[in-house]
């Protein structure tokens, strides 16, 4: 695969807005053809004209990857396209706020999506990658999986599960030709956290001020296409938060509630 680097089939997953459309615009300029899924069919329809107009190449389908049975019609439609090269689980939201304020359709909804869609999408992707012995699975993580702080219990838990997975599978996969990758991410600079305010009872994320832009994540994810491993951090820096919490969480115990208070006022 790493031969035909400039001639991929990459499969996005919350292509509609963010890094997720982001994403979608970099790698079509890089020559790669995109198939794009997100729930807002008016948001994937421009965005694939635009590449289009801008000599790229683009497919969407919309709906709803919270529902399995339209996750396994996803990749029906995406493999009648052609060979699936890669495939980048980005679709995702957030929640900051009291855990037990948190509506429990919002906490399920991030758990489908967040955890149950991604899992479920990577294995409809992996046996055919397996058995032509190519492909990467790039799943967009966060620092958050390693950092259990107020106000994030929901979305931390899913991110700790998707370093876990990833991890698991890029061990089962050695040796395969097949790639699974981590991309853990610092703030960045999406309409993320504007609609973890929306949500009832949320709040707005402190963590939104160190926001990077989007922009870095493209070079990023381009950098792990080329060159696989396990995880990437972005920002570099951000891979001590690795040892923050078996070092210090002693210490962050006694003041994640002040924190969440102070932010939530």
């Amino acid at each position: 695969m790493a031969d035909n680097i400039d001639n991929m089939y990459v499969l996005i997953t919350g292509a509609s807005s963010g890094i997720g459309a982001s994403l979608a615009k970099f790698l079509a300029g890089q020559g790669q053809q995109i198939f794009m899924t997100a729930r807002r069919e008016d948001r994937l329809e421009a965005l694939s004209r635009d590449i289009r107009e801008q000599g790229g190449r683009a497919d969407y389908l919309a709906g709803d990857i919270s529902d399995a049975d339209f996750r396994v019609f996803l990749m029906e439609k995406v493999q009648e396209k052609g060979r699936l090269d890669v495939l980048i689980n980005n679709a995702g939201f957030g929640y900051y706020g009291y855990f037990y304020q948190m509506q429990w359709q919002d906490a399920h909804n991030l758990l489908a999506v967040n955890m149950e869609a991604l899992a479920h999408l990577t294995r409809l992707a992996l046996p055919e990658m397996v058995a032509r012995g190519s492909g990467r699975i790039i799943n967009i993580s966060s620092i958050a999986g390693a950092l259990p702080n107020q106000g994030i219990a929901m979305y931390s838990a899913s991110k700790a599960f998707v370093d876990a997975f990833t991890t698991s599978l890029y061990r089962e996969l050695r040796g395969s030709g097949v790639t699974a990758s981590a991309l853990r991410l610092g703030p960045v600079e999406t309409e993320f956290y504007k609609q973890a305010r929306q949500k009832e009872n949320g709040g707005p994320v402190p963590a939104e001020r160190f926001a990077i832009p989007v922009e870095r994540v493209n070079r990023a994810l381009w950098r792990l296409l080329r060159r696989p491993r396990r995880a990437m951090y972005v920002p570099g820096w951000l891979s001590i938060t690795r040892w923050v919490e078996p070092l210090f969480g002693a210490l962050i115990d006694p003041l994640g509630p002040l924190l969440l208070r102070k932010a939530k006022h």
